[in-house]
């Protein structure tokens, strides 16, 4: 019997989304059959996440939901969360091998081997992440969806931001060589594929362990590939938005009008006892600059609440900042304190009922901020990428400023640019428009 039918799950970033495609190629060129996750599978792979205890927990769930779908099958579990907490993943009753988020290019090998010995106990291949220096490389050449594909340049951060594990679990900075990058956006763009979604856990040190490159030099390098028309780039942060940064961006047409600038409070006293490198003001200064040059720039970020030591007034002042420089949409989460990062031990630890209320409040906030986006943006005339059919005869895609939009169509539209006059809002981050 060949047991060579293969499903796999991904939780938390974009990043680990990559890392899956990359994985579900290196199976299919040996072989191995894709089968959905809720479905009956030899071989079952949980990328997992552990930026949250959440992450943490519903990894715990996966591997267990997906030893119950098959209880013959080969669970194996890799990511941050098997990264960060090893023996705890080896102990998840169900559990056949464990990999971090280093040595994915030998996960057929080692799946198979495991196979091939019949073996039943927990296999650990994981090793200390913070002694990598190579960036892994993880490519993809094909995908399902013919037109957003994200390419991951950057590995890694040197940050250690008080609150967050992702040091530890992905290790130092490592760059992925620029002639690497080029190579794999040219086999997406003959693939059909327009947009270009680069992507790393610290995109902003992108080229800091290389010799003469940076960011804005491979997103140079990117935007002459003949076939892609669309640049979009993961989350970067405020000190990134210079003078320099905008002339260059301005020079470049194909990088969309869409930021994710991290923000993470909009107090300088939370920003400090977060380690952040950055004050608000300087956050401020950034959004000036980038509405300055892209009238219709969208400007999405993240905010943590309840930070330990966040006062009512420090809540205050953050929430008065979003609002005040009107960010277009903030995903904003309570605090959770994660084991292994300083502010797990600060004193002042914020309750769950407050650190709930400001939660509710900070996303009441960003659902009007982005309605008032959206209001700005009526009877505008924008270039739409269409991703999918929605329903019979409506196709839905996403403007340069990241809208979804729907709009009617008796052709296929999928995979084309179109101008679209936005006509009406339909809920938040939607408007419906007309084909110009």
């Amino acid at each position: 019997m060949n047991l060579n039918r293969i499903a796999f799950t991904t939780l938390g970033c974009k990043v680990n989304l990559y890392d899956t495609e990359a994985m579900i190629e290196l199976f299919e060129k040996e072989g191995y059959k894709l089968v959905d996750f809720d479905n009956v599978a030899d071989i079952y792979v949980i990328n997992t996440c552990t930026v949250t205890n959440l992450g943490d927990k519903k990894s715990r769930q996966m591997i267990r939901r997906a030893k119950s779908l098959n209880p013959n099958s080969i669970i194996v579990a890799t990511g941050c969360y098997s990264q960060v907490a090893p023996e705890e993943v080896s102990k998840i009753e169900g559990i056949n091998i464990v990999i971090g988020t280093k040595n994915r290019l030998e996960i057929v090998e080692t799946v198979k081997k495991y196979q091939q010995e019949h073996k039943t106990e927990v296999l650990n291949t994981v090793s200390d992440i913070m002694k990598e220096r190579t960036f892994e490389p993880l490519s993809i050449s094909e995908l399902k969806d013919r037109t957003r594909a994200y390419l991951k340049i950057q590995e890694g951060c040197n940050r250690f931001c008080t609150y967050c594990i992702i040091p530890f679990a992905r290790g130092p900075i490592r760059s992925r060589k620029p002639e690497d990058v080029i190579e794999e956006v040219e086999k997406l763009a003959k693939n059909g594929f327009k947009e270009i979604v680069l992507t790393g856990i610290h995109i902003l040190s992108y080229g800091f362990d290389l010799k003469n490159t940076n960011l804005i030099d491979i997103i140079k390098k990117v935007h002459n590939i003949d076939g892609i028309e669309r640049i979009r780039f993961s989350s970067i942060e405020p000190l990134v938005i210079t003078d320099e940064f905008i002339e260059e961006m301005k020079k470049l047409p194909k990088v969309c009008d869409h930021y994710h600038l991290s923000l993470q409070s909009g107090c300088n006293n939370t920003l400090e006892r977060m380690k952040r490198q950055y004050t608000k003001e300087q956050y401020e200064e950034a959004l000036i600059k980038l509405r300055k040059a892209f009238p219709n720039v969208a400007i999405t970020t993240d905010m943590i609440v309840g930070f330990p030591g966040e006062t009512e007034e420090d809540f205050i002042d953050s929430y008065n900042f979003a609002k005040k420089v009107k960010i277009t949409k903030i995903h904003a989460f309570p605090y959770s304190p994660k084991k292994g990062t300083k502010a797990a031990l600060f004193d002042d630890q914020i309750p769950n009922d407050i650190k709930n209320k400001r939660n509710k409040e900070m996303i009441t906030l960003s659902n009007s901020l982005n309605i008032e986006f959206l209001e700005s943006m009526l009877n505008k005339t924008m270039p739409v990428l269409f991703e999918r059919e929605k329903e019979p005869g409506i196709y839905e895609g996403h403007t340069t400023n990241y809208i979804t939009v729907s709009v009617k169509s008796d052709k296929n539209v999928i995979n084309q640019i179109l101008n679209i006059k936005l006509t009406e809002i339909i809920k938040e981050e939607n408007m419906l428009g007309i084909i110009c």
